[in-house]
């Protein structure tokens, strides 16, 4: 059966200052339906510009090197800019990580959820109710006086309910979160969480969250993608993510994570070093200038994809020890 969401060997540059920056190199994963997959990783490591990918929503200064984002089975990349704008909706929908952004501030609401619907081709009166049903399901109370207000007279809270009901208005095949919880409290963090794992229930589609929080990956992921400098180093599903991690860079990830420290500590653990320059992208391993388990060969040997079990994947020299 054809995957909703198959990306394959992507790779791709931005032009920058002092020459291209190579954001993705290689990235392959497959998105199933009825399954949550995570991209972890820190900032810098690609998770968004492979988020704008899924949806061809390059900046202009991206160039696609090699690789292919296959909507069930066709190449979204390969595709004319009127069928990518087709396909994003109904085939792919995101919800993205700034819902303030997301919106257009001189239009209500309900105008913008209503024409989200256009391509389904159903009267302005049908469209508007779906509009409101979105609304309320996502938790929203006084869905009509909702659909008159504009983006800004929200809380950040709203504005993400909001952002996931435009998501979901054309119910796509796949869905997308960028870093859906960043910009929340705690109390609405936790609101928002409950909320997706509602929706995983009822979307039969694959859904696709991208986050650096580790807690919201255990949360709504059935497998994980750890990303470091533009790769994908280690891929598997979530209990094995946490029970055995391979690669040295998600061991760091998860000591890192306040919910393994035990007892108070004055000073919160990080990952010394800093991701490299992907103008000068390193012959060998990119973590290999922060590892703790680094061999001579790490630094100019690109590592090998190991298989540590027959769904659990490490890009590690050193990834089965």
């Amino acid at each position: 059966m054809t995957p909703p969401l198959e990306i394959r060997n992507l790779t791709l540059d931005y032009a920058v200052d002092g020459g291209a920056a190579q954001v993705l190199r290689g990235v392959s994963l497959v998105a199933e339906a009825g399954k949550v997959v995570g991209i972890v990783g820190e900032s810098g490591c690609g998770k968004s510009t492979l988020a704008l990918a899924m949806m061809a929503l390059l900046p202009r200064n991206a160039r696609v090197r090699g690789g292919e984002v296959r909507l069930k089975g066709e190449d979204l990349l390969a595709m004319t800019p009127n069928q990518q704008r087709e396909k994003r909706g109904q085939g792919i929908g995101m919800i993205f990580q700034d819902p303030m952004t997301a919106f257009n501030p001189v239009l209500t609401l309900g105008r913008q959820l209503v024409d989200f619907q256009s391509g389904l081709n159903l009267p302005a009166a049908l469209r508007h109710a779906n509009a409101e049903a979105m609304l309320a399901r996502v938790g929203l109370s006084d869905p009509k006086a909702m659909m008159r207000r504009f983006v800004h007279e929200l809380s950040g809270g709203m504005r993400q309910r909001v952002g996931i009901a435009a998501a979901l208005l054309n119910r796509p095949s796949v869905l997308v979160a960028d870093e859906p919880t960043t910009a929340l409290d705690v109390t609405m963090e936790a609101q928002i969480l409950h909320l997706l794992r509602e929706l995983r229930r009822e979307h039969q589609g694959a859904i696709v969250i991208i986050t650096h929080h580790l807690g919201v990956v255990g949360e709504l992921c059935d497998r994980v993608n750890v990303m470091y400098a533009g790769e994908i180093v280690e891929e598997a599903s979530v209990d094995a993510l946490y029970h055995t991690p391979r690669h040295p860079y998600t061991r760091a990830l998860i000591a890192c994570d306040p919910a393994h420290l035990e007892g108070q500590v004055r000073i919160l653990p990080t990952i010394s070093g800093r991701l490299p320059d992907l103008r000068n992208a390193p012959k060998g391993c990119a973590f290999a200038a922060r590892c703790p388990m680094v061999i001579a060969r790490c630094h100019h040997e690109p590592p090998p994809r190991l298989q540590a079990s027959a769904d659990h994947s490490v890009l590690c020299h050193r990834g089965l020890e």
